[in-house]
């Protein structure tokens, strides 16, 4: 009763306050009609609020997102499920969920009347445009008497969560250099040549089963052999996304690291379903193991909430690359790039490890003056060089440029790559 007090709206205050005044009137005048009418003016407004209090404990209330994950740019669907738990029907309710600004406007949903014990649904939709991991509620409910004498709010402590994923791009099927390297036996198997005799054996070790024992390989080694057991191959990947703040130019949507983001996601899909063992690694200190079943939905809800670190370091980041390196294949997206962090990039070669850099020219993100741009071309150019000198493969990337049809150059021999390097000791030439 007294939270129901506390929400009299202005009508209902105005009727207690003439209740007030005219029995304060047919005291004075001593007018009985006119105090029944004081009483009647009291008596409706304290009506309302035993009305809406007793009745704002009886709601429950449920959220469901349809899907709970998106790409930038996509529509959610969100539906909410309003039960009334009394046995007397709502007056108006007002549906409002919070959200936040990212996600658009609150919307707000009127029901006229909930019937006793009835259940609704409503839906809406919502859409980002800007990745990122979004609570959406709580929800707040304005119930009212239907005189609109009391008006009480209530808020649904519970949140759901809207996970938007930087947008993943279809890439071409491209052989990719390094796709052998990796553990395991079967692809061994494959690639020798095939015969009982030839790669399916290996030396005795104490403790292996006799009956694996092959003799024909025995025979002729003069050591005791056994077969090998099979084992599948894992193809290993690793994916490296720089977050230098420094190295990197634009904003919103359409800055050079959502470029990068969006790359990496697509590239590390491709590669999960090329088959290949994936890891992630940022420069804020991430480490993604994504070769576990529902290891896509895992790395996209990182890289939905990866962001520029004003820290990071070229150097952070090799060494914690290297801290697992088991060889295979290595891409890398990286900002703009210095001759000596492009040096230090070398040490991502280790362990027969083949390294494809995707290396974005930042400054094209930016409207600069000619003699501007002309030092920022002949740096990178001047990077370039220099990642290709240290066993780099180097995709060069500008704004506006589209990853499916800048993907096949990572697939590129060394022709292609030393004559790029050749184009840029020329640029560099110029330049000078």
């Amino acid at each position: 009763m007294r939270a129901g007090l506390r929400g009299l709206t202005t009508r209902g205050r105005s009727f207690l306050a003439a209740a007030l005044a005219a029995a304060l009137s047919a005291g004075i005048l001593g007018e009985k009609d006119l105090l029944r009418v004081a009483v009647l003016l009291g008596i409706l407004p304290l009506l309302a609020a035993a009305y809406v209090g007793r009745s704002r404990y009886k709601l429950a209330c449920n959220r469901s997102l349809d899907p709970h994950r998106v790409p930038v740019g996509a529509n959610s669907r969100v539906v909410l499920r309003l039960q009334n738990l009394s046995r007397l029907p709502t007056g108006t309710l007002l549906l409002e969920d919070r959200l936040p600004y990212a996600l658009g406007s609150r919307p707000r949903v009127v029901l006229e009347r909930l019937g006793a014990h009835q259940a609704t649904s409503v839906a809406y939709t919502v859409r980002a445009d800007v990745r990122g991991r979004y609570d959406v509620g709580p929800l707040v409910v304005r119930m009212t008497d239907p005189f609109g004498l009391c008006e009480l709010t209530r808020s649904f402590p519970s949140t759901d969560h809207l996970t938007v994923i930087p947008q993943v791009t279809p890439l071409p099927s491209v052989r990719l250099p390094g796709e052998y390297a990796g553990s395991g036996d079967s692809r061994a198997r494959s690639v020798a040549v095939h015969g009982e005799d030839d790669a399916a054996t290996r030396e005795y070790r104490r403790g292996d089963d006799l009956r694996r024992v092959h003799w024909k390989s025995t025979a002729r080694t003069g050591e005791l052999m056994v077969r090998r057991e099979e084992q599948p191959w894992e193809s290993r990947a690793t994916v490296v996304l720089d977050t230098r703040a420094y190295g990197h130019r634009g904003e919103g949507p359409t800055a050079s690291f959502e470029w990068s983001v969006s790359a990496a996601a697509s590239i590390a899909v491709h590669l999960r379903q090329a088959g290949y063992k994936l890891r992630l690694v940022t420069g804020s200190g991430a480490d993604v193991d994504a070769s576990e079943a529902g290891g896509d939905g895992t790395l996209l809800d990182h890289l939905a909430e990866v962001r520029l670190d004003q820290r990071a370091e070229v150097t952070d980041l090799v060494q914690r690359v290297r801290q697992r390196s088991d060889g295979g294949l290595i891409i890398g997206l990286f900002g703009t790039v210095s001759v000596a962090e492009a040096e230090l990039l070398a040490g991502l070669r280790g362990n027969g490890a083949t390294c494809v850099g995707f290396l974005l020219n930042s400054s094209t993100w930016l409207s600069l003056p000619e003699k501007a741009r002309a030092e920022a071309e002949h740096a990178h150019g001047t990077a370039v060089l220099a990642m290709v000198r240290s066993g780099w493969r180097v995709v060069g990337v500008d704004h506006g440029g589209r990853l499916p049809a800048l993907w096949p150059q990572a697939g590129r021999g060394s022709q292609g790559f030393a004559l790029r390097a050749a184009l840029a000791e020329t640029v560099a030439g110029g330049v000078r």
